[in-house]
């Protein structure tokens, strides 16, 4: 479709096989903060996905997990690479974890890749052209009644400030929606509501390497993405919500009414 996709494909793919390998000869695990592991996995995984980068694009900027500098981005094109989503998932031998491949450009997303590992599930978007899983395009959702809604959410591990309200609106989503799920990658929830398995998804304390690459595949495929005060803040703001339009508002009206003001807002 475009060579900025074919490389994001290409370099995602390279980091699945390197993620293979080290998940037949074994891993090493560390802590590298509160709660927050890391695998020598994680860090070849990146190194490979960087090498096909740089092969291709040496001057473009890099945004990647294992080896930010920073949480953030100019204008100019950046690749935001999210190695093993899901690093407490493989590390646990539990099979949920995906490779993140994501393009932007003056601050908007250009590309997107999004590979769950064990189910070899490849989820691509490009801004303006669609999104399709496993070259089949995609849409979210049209489940307009919450009691039908079925909707993935994730558990913070390095910022424990909300849950006290995070759990009070947990237990009212739990009383009037069909189901939730914390399957614990946030590109793969995000890419099981383009895919129209999930209606919606909600998060904080996310990075932006999370949600790169998933955020546009969603709005590729007709969902809408937001921070939690319904606006755009989310790339860096930490505060998410992903849906289809009725479930997205669901949520929003439910976060405006259980989450105090104060802990809506963005992260600086």
């Amino acid at each position: 479709m475009n060579q900025d996709l074919d490389i994001a494909r290409k370099a995602a793919k390279e980091g699945v096989r390197v993620i293979k390998e080290f998940k037949k000869n074994g891993i090493k695990v560390r802590e590298k903060g509160f709660h927050d592991l890391v695998t020598d996995a994680d860090i070849a995984a990146e190194e490979a996905i960087l090498e096909v980068i740089k092969n291709h694009f040496p001057s473009d900027e890099i945004l990647a997990e294992e080896s930010a500098a920073r949480d953030s981005m100019n204008e100019c094109r950046t690749w935001i690479i999210d190695p093993i989503d899901g690093t407490t998932n493989f590390a646990n031998d539990f099979p949920i974890y995906c490779v993140s491949v994501a393009l932007w450009e003056n601050r908007q997303p250009k590309v997107g890749v999004v590979i769950e590992v064990n189910r070899d599930e490849e989820f691509t978007g490009v801004a303006g052209k669609g999104a399709w899983l496993n070259g089949e395009p995609i849409q979210v959702s049209k489940t307009s009644n919450p009691r039908n809604g079925f909707v993935a959410t994730g558990f913070p591990y390095n910022d424990l400030t909300l849950v006290d309200p995070y759990l009070r609106l947990m237990r009212v989503l739990m009383e009037e929606l069909q189901g939730i799920r914390r399957p614990g990658a946030a590109s793969y929830d995000l890419c099981n509501v383009a895919c129209g398995r999930f209606d919606a998804f909600y998060e904080y304390s996310l990075h932006i390497w999370d949600v790169a690459a998933a955020a546009l595949i969603i709005r590729e495929a007709g969902g809408i993405v937001t921070d939690w005060n319904g606006e755009d803040g989310w790339p860096f703001g930490e505060r998410l919500i992903a849906g289809n339009e009725h479930i997205h508002s669901y949520l929003f009206e439910k976060i405006q009414e259980y989450i105090p003001e104060e802990s809506r807002r963005n992260v600086d």
